[in-house]
């Protein structure tokens, strides 16, 4: 009775793992480790299995030669509609529907125009100048060793950085309480989002609603026209819910908060990583570092509080031992899992003449970070190595499983339809802050303890710490 359910379903359809317990099924045993859940069920029923969770029936896809035939499928496997029923759920507004905002999902998308190409430069540069300002009154707190909790200094640092480049400044001479009051509300509520992504009813995760409320009241309309040089993008936003008569105010600022929580949910515990682990690894530190004085060399440039430097996107890409050292830690810390729902009944080919029956309403998943765990693409995939992403001062773009080079290899922003647009962006932020941080102090670990994944989000996005961790900074000489 309690082992597992194995039924062989209709022709073309892949075994199920039903479980034993009515309606949640697995979803215990994969919400306590979906990693070695998936690789058990792999080892036993091979690449292609379907999970019952929490009744839900989802299809793994788990050879990653497979990914491109899910992933170019986006009529049969839609993903927008799976993920506007979750956020609108989660942030508090209205669903999409077209019937009562038409064109209103497609008009959203089109903002993220705003977010590649020149305006990606635009944003970005406002960004590098608010990172300087928060580094640059670091400094001047800095007389000597200055001890922090990472995490903490991380989502300080980054979360008004983000703020004040998306939304504005707060005029007020109190503007960085403000900003800090909102960040505070944002981790309260930020502690629940795996609950609320699984569907569990708000009502019984204690003060979130009330927190969730709070923060959305921060994005009315009233108190958003008060911040001085928001972005483009948000203001494009705005524009475009001011033309929906039916979009209330609550809910426009409902909005604007989830556009917040996209922006930085994610952001900020992977530059937690990136800095812990170079700080874990010194050789990996020193070469970093490095490249960054090379570069300020070259292009005549100072480090200092007093100076502001300026990167071309040219020279961010350039910095390959950084991006290389990012791109490590992204593989490590993402668990991300790419769903996409069937809209019919229908027979999804793949390579090597395998076919995959699926019904209507069928989840079809990716879970990339047993791609990034592989040791066959990636040796020792447990340790972290700085250059990995590196090939003779190059960057390393190709990787083999069984002899073949794969298409996708590092997946820590989703793919095709789900992959995040505001990845480069995001990447920029990342880069920027580990740069200066690295340009203006001394950075060094006190604690010597090891920092763990907490497996809690596994499935949505970068896994946060599991404990905190100090460190100490000074400037440098």
């Amino acid at each position: 009775l309690f082992s597992l359910s194995v039924f062989n379903r209709k022709t073309g359809e892949p075994p199920l793992i039903n479980g034993w317990i009515p309606y949640l099924g697995k979803a215990l045993i994969f919400r306590k480790d979906a990693f070695k859940f998936l690789l058990d069920q792999q080892k036993k029923l091979g690449d292609i299995f379907t999970v019952h969770i929490a009744g839900r029936y989802i299809t793994f896809i788990m050879d990653p030669f497979q990914y491109v035939y899910v992933i170019r499928n986006s009529k049969q496997l839609e993903f927008h509609e799976f993920a506007d029923k979750m956020a609108s759920k989660t942030f508090d507004y209205p669903a999409l529907s077209k019937g009562k905002f038409p064109d209103l999902k497609e008009n959203l998308h089109r903002i993220y125009q705003y977010l590649q190409g020149k305006p990606l430069d635009i944003i970005s540069d406002h960004m590098m100048k608010n990172l300087q300002d928060i580094f640059e009154w670091k400094c001047s707190q800095a007389t000597d060793w200055e001890t922090e909790k990472m995490y903490k200094f991380c989502c300080s640092v980054m979360f008004e950085a983000s703020f004040v480049t998306l939304y504005g400044r707060v005029p007020a001479a109190d503007g960085h309480k403000v900003i800090s009051e909102i960040r505070d509300k944002f981790i309260k509520f930020d502690a629940s989002f795996p609950y609320l992504a699984a569907n569990i009813p708000i009502e019984l995760l204690g003060a979130t609603k009330k927190v969730r409320k709070e923060l959305i009241h921060h994005f009315l309309l009233q108190n958003m026209t008060k911040w001085l040089g928001g972005s483009k993008v948000v203001q494009a936003r705005q524009d475009i819910f001011e033309k929906y008569e039916l979009l209330g105010d609550y809910d426009k600022a409902a909005h604007h908060f989830a556009f917040l929580w996209a922006s930085v949910g994610n952001t900020i515990p992977a530059t937690f990583w990136a800095m812990y682990y170079l700080l874990r690894h010194p050789e990996a530190l020193a070469a970093v570092r490095d490249e960054i004085d090379h570069l300020l060399q070259s292009t005549g440039q100072k480090r200092g509080p007093t100076y502001n430097i300026h990167l071309t996107r040219e020279q961010l890409d350039n910095l390959v031992y950084l991006e290389s050292a990012l791109n490590e830690s992204l593989r490590m810390c993402s668990s991300s899992m790419n769903i996409r729902i069937s809209q019919e009944d229908f027979v999804l080919k793949l390579e090597g003449n395998q076919e995959v029956g699926l019904r209507k309403g069928d989840w079809i998943a990716l879970y990339p970070q047993i791609l990034h765990m592989d040791p066959e693409v990636y040796e020792d995939p447990k340790e972290y190595k700085f250059d990995r992403y590196i090939e003779n001062g190059k960057k390393k773009t190709t990787f083999y499983k069984a002899g073949r080079k794969l298409k996708y290899f590092l997946m820590p922003f989703g793919s095709g339809i789900s992959m995040c647009p505001g990845r480069f962006l995001a990447m920029n932020e990342m880069k920027m802050f580990l740069f200066l941080l690295l340009a203006h102090f001394d950075v060094e670990l006190v604690e010597n303890k090891a920092v763990r994944l907490d497996n809690s989000r596994m499935g949505l996005g970068i896994l946060l710490p599991d404990v905190d961790i100090t460190f100490r900074y000074k400037l440098r000489s």
